[in-house]
């Protein structure tokens, strides 16, 4: 249970067959996308959502089969309704290619008829008896992959074209004249794709401690804001105290001073500290995404997701931290009220 609640909705933490990945990586539901439409941000990270309409085009095909998938693995090991697809009776096998529970006799004519399909049905105690995980790597398809020729449809797809940048059946290729030369193979495309988001997220792995580094420096320099203006406050109370009452109307217009500084500064640093902490969770989101990508998704998911994936690690890159003392070094400037202080 505590392994696969990434597969959840980040937002409301509740199963939904309608996930939609943000270009920051965070995966949310339809209701918690729309809850949050009127303010266009990730509720996760605050990160702006380019979308008009406020839900992003892009569903997240691995979170959405590893729930399905799951969905089966807790009927199996809950005993719930393991019914035979096909004759309703007692169902004692499950085929993952085909996604349907068998009877013994079913599966008899099953294995009779598609054995030269590699059909694999495992046995529904056998299930039961291992992990979730063993379960998804045993459901985890060889190839999903279609031609999006209709007419070959029956096809293996095994290449892939670089100009069209699709997969294509041996049909379609021989066929395509204008594009010789630009077909590999579909797993060589596959395994490159995975290898370059891998390559990305280790690099941005690397990159993210100066992202810690940035965010560690920012509470730091929240920390000393508040101290300042403590100790500020002190001494203006101190010196004001030894004046008369003609002074102290110059004692709250100091007090007054101090506490704008601080509110400014505070306000300054508060938001660089959710923008950093806005691009650490979209660094987790991706290292995770990635993760799960290389350990659970399929060829289909990897070649609908990778370029979109891809183009949000690409974007995060591109960001750099923020140095301490740059944007935030004019937070707690208290210089104005000690000069005046010094004149009374």
């Amino acid at each position: 249970e505590d392994e696969f609640q990434f597969v959840l909705c980040e937002g409301c933490k509740q199963e939904s067959p309608n996930l939609k990945l943000l270009t920051c990586l965070h995966t949310l539901c339809l209701s918690c996308l729309s809850e949050n439409k009127p303010i266009g941000q990730c509720p996760v990270c605050q990160t702006a959502i380019p979308q008009a309409s406020g839900i992003p085009d892009m569903d997240n095909l691995l979170f959405a089969s590893l729930q399905a998938r799951l969905n089966v693995y807790k009927k199996i090991v809950g005993r719930v309704d393991l019914f035979c697809d096909n004759c309703k009776t007692e169902g004692e096998f499950w085929c993952s290619e085909c996604e349907e529970f068998l009877c013994t006799k079913c599966f008899e004519a099953h294995q009779r008829y598609l054995k030269k399909e590699s059909h694999e049905a495992k046995r529904v105690t056998d299930i039961r008896a291992g992990s979730a995980k063993d379960f998804l790597e045993g459901t985890r398809k060889a190839s999903n992959l279609s031609c999006s020729n209709m007419t070959h449809k029956s096809q293996t797809l095994s290449i892939y074209c670089k100009k069209c940048c699709k997969p294509v059946c041996c049909i379609c290729a021989l066929l395509d004249s204008k594009h010789a030369g630009q077909h590999c193979d579909i797993n060589t495309e596959i395994q490159l794709r995975q290898e370059e988001l891998g390559a990305m997220s280790l690099e941005l792995k690397q990159r993210k401690s100066g992202f810690e580094d940035a965010y560690k420096a920012l509470q730091d320099e929240v920390a000393r804001l508040e101290r300042v203006s403590s100790e500020t406050r002190e001494q203006i109370q101190q010196r004001v105290e030894q004046l008369v009452r003609l002074i102290r109307q110059e004692e709250e217009e100091l007090l007054g001073l101090v506490e704008t500084r601080r509110e400014q500064g505070r306000q300054e640093l508060a938001g660089e500290l959710r923008r950093v902490e806005g691009v650490l969770r979209r660094m987790e989101a991706g290292e995770q995404l990635v993760e799960k990508m290389s350990l659970y998704a399929t060829e289909q998911e990897v070649m609908d997701m990778q370029p979109f994936i891809k183009d949000s690690l690409e974007e995060l890159r591109r960001l750099q931290p923020t140095a301490a003392g740059g944007q935030v070094q004019a937070a707690g400037d208290f210089a104005e009220c000690r000069g005046r202080l010094q004149a009374l």
